[in-house]
């Protein structure tokens, strides 16, 4: 999951004249060849303005570097589009880690290439069978009607080693308005079932101090701008998407 992102989101566009709060969940559950149960939690709170600055603040345990204490920490990303800034925000030692957000261009070369490279193999998964792309239909969840769209992929025999073949099936609920996926699941035998869902949806404006640095925290230089919806330093990073 993309856990500093809105889950599914619109690959760096600014979104403007949709503000909106909410929560969401991620939880991802496994288990091991011996039985051992792995199960790990993270709760988000996100929020967009109408300008489309946004802010994602996330509380995890478990992950990467998150496990080494134990204890659940809490990670702040603020994207401002219209100021061209980004900020990462160490709520224990108060430091923001501040970038530049670097614009995208709507089609580039590169972008337009790797489009069609993502295009022709997916063509050509689902013309040996191995991919799968269904339509849901529309649904309200939460009160936000989206879209849904089931992709099963199949893994054949000996590709990555295994003896016999396996599916991957993710399922992905969009909505057109707020453009931000509200639901996902993905089960992977690999690394087991993780599940996304974005509750208490707030069409309103969210308070303007939300997407400033607070007062007492210290602005320094961060590691480069990933643009809107890069991750915070440190934060665990997204697995890749099978879209």
């Amino acid at each position: 999951m993309e856990l500093l992102g809105f889950e599914g989101g619109h690959g760096g566009q600014v979104v403007k004249g949709a503000p909106f709060s909410a929560s969401a969940t991620s939880e991802t559950t496994g288990t091991l060849s011996d039985g051992t149960v792995i199960h790990r939690t993270a709760q988000l709170s996100l929020y967009r303005d109408s300008q489309g600055r946004s802010r994602k603040e996330l509380t995890a345990s478990g992950f990467g570097p998150l496990a080494a204490s134990g204890a659940p920490k809490t990670l702040v990303e603020i994207s401002d589009p219209v100021a061209g800034v980004h900020y990462g925000l160490d709520t224990t030692a108060k430091v923001a880690y501040k970038s530049a957000i670097h614009a995208r261009p709507a089609a580039s070369s590169d972008a337009e290439a790797f489009h069609q490279r993502m295009e022709a193999q997916q063509a050509s998964e689902e013309a040996a069978g191995l991919l799968k792309k269904e339509s849901l239909g529309t649904q309200v969840i939460n009160g936000i009607s989206a879209e849904g769209t089931r992709i099963t992929k199949t893994v054949p025999a000996g590709k990555i080693g295994n003896d016999k073949a396996f599916q991957i099936v993710s399922e992905r609920w969009y909505s057109p308005d707020l453009q931000i996926v509200v639901k996902s699941t993905r089960t992977d035998p690999q690394t087991g079932t993780t599940t996304y869902q974005v509750t208490n949806i707030q069409k309103t404006e969210p308070a303007a101090t939300l997407f400033a640095v607070p007062s007492d925290f210290t602005v320094t230089a961060g590691r480069g701008g990933r643009g809107p919806g890069g991750p915070v330093a440190g934060a665990p990073a997204p697995p890749p998407s099978d879209e």
